[in-house]
């Protein structure tokens, strides 16, 4: 079995992208409990630590995994990437990044024949350099290829996400060479690339609140007939209606979604007038002056999803699209979609955290990619 660990898990995107390419997940570290929670629901084989990563050591984590290092074949992770982000104060001193750091340390500990990690573009900035020279003297013992700027849109996510990708692997015999070209060739011809407005066919789309004594409208959640045409590339499609790996996602929402079609996740944001008015008169890639909000262009790709601040920063909200066809925001389950996410992996209840796990996680697409160039490097 090709056992894999992931450090910062979140949701599950590198989890599900590391499955889809034929991995085993062994075991998922996170220590936010909601985050976690939506893994333990979606990888119920998958053995959970909510733990602080500092914490923890090499031998602490194979022995919490029921692992040997001998049966460990890759550490995949995305170390939190908000003291690195353009869009942050951008302090170099931030003591999150030093988690960034711990990962490679860890590669150092736990010897697997390769590791990838995710990151956003701002980790690349000068400022950076020595936090990314102390993390690399941790994994000497590794070819590191250079670091990749991947945009999702080009590996097959109806996103213009970008990001870079740090991989390593081991100078042996268990595994050939690995260049960026064989990343990069992972990419998908354009004629099968997704836009905004095709990835969201099918799914419940003329929702709101109403005056109702619940104060909201029922859904009906039914999503797009598996028989029915669709205008979706089929390499998009046969991800988010399908492919699930053995062993993967909730019974009691994978029955449901397989026998009554339905998804959850469908959850309305509530609207003034005044909002609705502003919304419907934007037009395509316009942003709203007050919101910031942008509403999405369905022959384009959505704009990067972001997760808004955590429980120590406010809890604020992320900045969402809005619905190209309606004057609302986009729902959880939408921004699934545009994330990669299947129709049946299970969301939160809540929006708040759907979005935040959403817009923290690696598209899994992207991630079923990328590792499924490394699987096919594997001796």
């Amino acid at each position: 079995m090709l056992n894999v660990i992931d450090l910062f898990a979140g949701a599950g995107g590198l989890s599900l992208g590391a499955s889809r390419a034929g991995f085993n997940v062994a075991s998922a570290i996170e220590i936010d409990s909601h985050a976690i929670a939506s893994h333990i629901a979606n990888f119920p084989n998958t053995i959970h630590i909510q733990r602080d990563i500092m914490q923890l050591d090499g031998p602490t984590i194979l022995n919490l995994s029921n692992i040997t290092e001998n049966n460990l074949v890759g550490i995949i992770g995305g170390p939190p990437c908000q003291g690195f982000s353009n869009i942050g104060h951008g302090d170099v001193n931030d003591e999150r990044n030093q988690l960034f750091v711990k990962f490679f340390a860890l590669i150092g500990e736990l010897k697997p024949l390769f590791f990838v990690a995710e990151n956003v573009p701002g980790i690349m900035n000068a400022k950076y350099d020595l936090i990314r020279q102390r993390a690399f003297q941790h994994v000497r013992d590794y070819q590191l290829i250079p670091p990749i700027c991947v945009n999702a849109s080009e590996y097959g996510a109806p996103t213009s996400r970008t990001r870079y990708f740090f991989i390593g692997y081991k100078r042996c015999k268990k595994i050939n060479t690995i260049t960026v070209n064989d990343i990069e060739q992972m990419r998908i011809p354009t004629d099968q690339r997704t836009t905004a407005g095709d990835a969201l066919e099918g799914l419940p789309a003329n929702i709101h609140y109403s005056s109702n004594s619940t104060g909201i409208k029922p859904l009906s959640l039914d999503y797009v007939n598996p028989k029915a045409p669709h205008c979706q590339s089929n390499f998009f499609y046969l991800r988010v209606t399908g492919m699930r790996p053995n062993g993967i996602g909730n019974t009691d929402y994978i029955r449901r979604y397989e026998n009554l079609h339905e998804v959850n996740g469908c959850l309305p944001t509530k609207h003034s007038s005044i909002v609705r008015r502003r919304y419907a008169a934007l037009a395509y890639g316009q942003r709203d002056h007050i919101s910031k909000a942008v509403r999405l262009d369905p022959e384009g790709f959505c704009p990067t999803l972001r997760a808004g601040t955590g429980p120590e920063k406010g809890s604020y909200q992320a900045v969402r699209p809005i619905h190209y066809q309606f004057a609302r925001v986009i729902t959880p389950r939408e921004a699934a979609r545009l994330q990669g996410f299947p129709d049946w992996y299970k969301l939160p209840n809540t929006i708040w955290h759907s979005f935040r796990q959403i817009g923290n996680s690696v598209s899994p697409i992207v991630a079923e990619r990328i590792l499924s160039a490394i699987y096919q490097k594997l001796i």
